[in-house]
């Protein structure tokens, strides 16, 4: 819309002062003729902008005009100005829209608040990838978002453990967790979690979701997430050898289970090993887990977890150096 064009281009002028016209162009995406035509429109509305051809020429404003301001303080303009650091807007299919908004914004903001979000800005970077992680593919992000925020059924293609399969589900909502991002929905009535890089294909449907008329998100995904790391947890003791007991500990804080603590125990006498008791989310990690270290970590309990070490470790071998368990 013009009226829409016409408050960014006085915007944008108010922001940076003078800029060519070319670059107005390429900020509005339109040409050089429609900038300076919405120059002529905004003079004749009163906003003293003002043209200038040839060599330092370009299009302004008159120094010292704004717009009522929004009276942010410094902290609340970086707060805002931050946001617009993160690639979460743009995974969702929104990111121009935030530059838009953004943009609409710094001008209504106090100079001096408005060069203290800048220079936050330039001092910080936010990285919400995993250690060692590659970055996730969500094409269909846009897509699911669209459906969620509107309230209608998806058809999802979906790559699952077991191999590809199409499910018609009633979304709930969006999760981001540590740069991955979860569809929370519900299929044939039941709760379920989708990885939306899993997701291959989505349709939106015409059909209403049915979601609960008193749905909290955020309860749900708590609720979601607290059933999958209890529901696989195990939980071990081990012997551990002093030399490894630190980076043991290290390693173990990022596989147990939230708001779990590495448990010391007694110490037996005549054994220099140090005790640990702790609860994993999952048994194939509690297995790795203890295999990294080798021999420096033996499983005490439970003795169906002890035996699940010693088979993976002789299926290691086996597979390694083809050697067979005696």
């Amino acid at each position: 819309m013009r009226a829409d064009r016409l408050l960014r281009l006085m915007h944008l002028l108010q922001r940076h002062g003078t800029l060519p016209a070319a670059r107005l162009a390429e900020l509005l995406e339109v040409s050089e003729r429609t900038v300076l035509r919405d120059m002529d429109a905004l003079s004749a509305a009163g906003v003293p902008v003002f043209a200038q051809r040839g060599r330092g020429g370009g299009c302004g404003i008159v120094e010292g005009y704004r717009t009522d301001v929004s009276g942010l303080t410094t902290g609340e303009a970086q707060a805002l100005f931050l946001w617009g650091a993160r690639d979460t807007t743009s995974e969702l299919g929104l990111g121009p829209e935030l530059g838009n908004a953004l943009a609409k914004l710094a001008a209504t903001v106090p100079t001096g608040a408005m060069q203290e979000a800048d220079a936050l800005a330039s001092v910080l970077v936010v990285d919400r990838r995993r250690w060692f992680a590659a970055a996730e593919e969500v094409p269909v992000l846009p897509v699911l978002r669209d459906a969620a925020a509107r309230g209608r059924r998806v058809r999802l293609r979906y790559e699952s453990a077991s191999g590809g399969a199409t499910r018609t589900v009633d979304p709930y909502g969006l999760v981001e967790n540590a740069g991955r991002w979860y569809l929370l929905a519900a299929h044939r009535g039941e709760r379920r979690i989708y990885r939306v890089s899993r997701v291959l294909d989505a349709t939106v449907l015409d059909d209403a979701a049915r979601r609960p008329a008193d749905l909290d998100l955020a309860a749900e995904w708590a609720d979601a997430r607290r059933g999958l790391e209890v529901g696989d947890a195990v939980g071990l003791d081990v012997a551990v050898e002093p030399r490894a007991e630190g980076i043991f500990r290290r390693l173990a804080t990022f596989q147990v289970v939230r708001d779990s603590v590495v448990e010391t125990l007694p110490a037996v006498d005549g054994d220099p090993r140090v005790r640990l008791r702790l609860v994993v989310r999952a048994r194939m990690q509690a297995i790795g887990l203890v295999l990294t270290f080798g021999g420096d970590v033996e499983v005490l309990a439970p003795p169906e977890l002890r035996a699940d070490v010693v088979a993976s470790a002789w299926a290691a071998l086996a597979a390694h150096d083809g050697v067979a368990q005696a």
